[in-house]
């Protein structure tokens, strides 16, 4: 856990993610990087000086394979106040429009669920887990399918809800997180989403992985690129 507090720590301190008293409502899929981010948060809340309360939020998409009960059963062990909102997701995304690209859609329907939760229970901050990885997948599948030069930054605020959304886990390799999970023996649903392991990210995610091959700095290179640039958040100089 050392290792991980201290990634989520750097991150919420240079970006100053946390004030005193907020309350969080922490994005739960039940995934390893969720699942590590509320365990994060939790030990974090033993010593961190600026004191602030936590909620899991989960959506119920309506896959098959979606288990609400390893999910709270994960919350009543930590000591986390639990909130899992049911959705048609599956049904509006894959059964009635049948999305050949279903992520962005997926996405904005789960964001627009946890920010109702996350306003009913009066959060003023929104956590969401994503990692190292999936900051240097984002830029590269905006540079190579928009042709732009971006990704989601580590703290946003979004105006029409009064709501900040952040992202402590941005230091964290996805290595290390599955390293902190197996070494735990950590349960998580082994399959968040139809499109794991099938999806444009994906692609980026091999594409980074051959990279290292011939450029073992590739992945420093990037991130390093990302905060030395102009993208909207990240440039600790500004």
């Amino acid at each position: 856990m050392q290792k991980i507090l201290g990634y989520m720590r750097k991150a919420i301190e240079d970006y100053n993610m946390i004030d005193e008293g907020d309350k969080i409502a922490v994005c739960l899929s039940g995934g390893k990087d969720s699942t590590t981010m509320l365990m994060g948060f939790k030990a974090l809340q033993r010593f961190y000086p600026k004191k602030f309360d936590i909620i899991a939020v989960t959506v119920d998409p309506g896959f098959e394979f979606f288990n609400r009960k390893l999910i709270e059963d994960t919350c009543k062990e930590l000591d986390v106040p639990f909130f899992c909102e049911e959705s048609h997701i599956k049904e509006i995304v894959f059964d009635i429009r049948n999305e050949k690209n279903p992520c962005s859609l997926c996405a904005n329907l789960r964001r627009g669920i946890i920010n109702s939760v996350a306003i009913r229970e009066g959060c003023n901050k929104i956590a969401l887990g994503h990692n190292e990885d999936d900051v240097l997948e984002t830029f590269l599948l905006n540079l190579f399918y928009t042709g732009s030069i971006s990704t989601f930054a580590p703290v946003s605020y979004m105006d029409r809800s009064k709501m900040t959304l952040i992202r402590p886990l941005i230091y964290a390799p996805e290595k290390d997180i599955r390293k902190f999970v197996k070494k735990n023996n950590i349960e998580i649903m082994p399959k968040a989403c139809p499109m794991d392991g099938v999806s444009k990210r994906e692609d980026m995610k091999e594409l980074i992985k051959n990279m290292q091959v011939e450029l073992p700095h590739i992945r420093a290179n990037l991130y390093g690129a990302i905060r030395r640039s102009n993208i909207s958040g990240w440039n600790l100089d500004k």
